[in-house]
């Protein structure tokens, strides 16, 4: 009971007793070393478990003594991974809604790889960089693409400061505007499309006398 009390009075938000992570884990790999490090955590020794879900990159943490703080933080560090704490959030609802939108691009880079290894290489690297979601590296182009919330030249900047390697900007697609594109195209559909109540080619028409 002390435990809990001291949690709270230190800012613990975690009233639920549960923590949803987001976590980019593309392999069976990647989810036993989230595992290993949260496991390794020394103040889990209040923590009931952890379940990992690799299809939609979440990992849920269980144990209400738990600081979501200091278990993101603690993943973020050891994994090198970006790690985005989902719940329990500290805003309020007025101030969420206020953030704008991140903008979520696809970038395409040129990138001198000539092997598996320096294809795994770099895309540990760009991982690492904060607001990277998902890293695609091709050898036989020598291109890797990249999709998050990241700034493109920033991401140039981290790849030849923290990887050694020189980079450079193909193609850059805001996919935030894709999906309003798209979004419109349905509705232009589905107005083009509606049932032409009024048409000669509807034996049922109106028509005026």
């Amino acid at each position: 009971m002390s435990c809990v009390a001291t949690n709270n009075q230190n800012g613990n938000n975690n009233q639920e007793g549960v923590i949803v992570l987001g976590v980019y884990i593309h392999c069976e790999g990647c989810a036993n070393e989230v595992l290993n490090h949260l496991r390794g955590f020394q103040g889990f020794a209040d923590v009931e478990g952890v379940e990992i879900d690799a299809k939609n990159h979440k990992v849920r943490v269980k144990g209400a003594n738990a600081d979501p703080i200091k278990v993101s933080e603690r993943l973020r560090i050891k994994s090198g991974k970006h790690v985005e704490l989902i719940s329990p959030q500290k805003q309020d609802k007025k101030e969420e809604e206020k953030k704008p939108e991140p903008t979520v691009s696809e970038v395409v880079l040129k990138v001198y790889i000539h092997c598996e290894a320096c294809a795994n290489e770099v895309k540990h690297c760009i991982l690492k960089m904060e607001g990277v979601q998902t890293v695609n590296p091709d050898v036989a182009k020598n291109e890797v693409t990249v999709k998050g919330t990241m700034d493109p030249k920033k991401l140039v900047e981290f790849i030849s400061k923290r990887g050694g390697r020189h980079a450079e900007i193909l193609k850059e697609t805001d996919l935030n505007k894709n999906d309003k594109n798209d979004a419109n195209l349905n509705d232009i559909h589905q107005l083009v499309f509606a049932p032409q109540l009024f048409s000669d080619e509807n034996p049922n028409a109106c028509s005026l006398m």
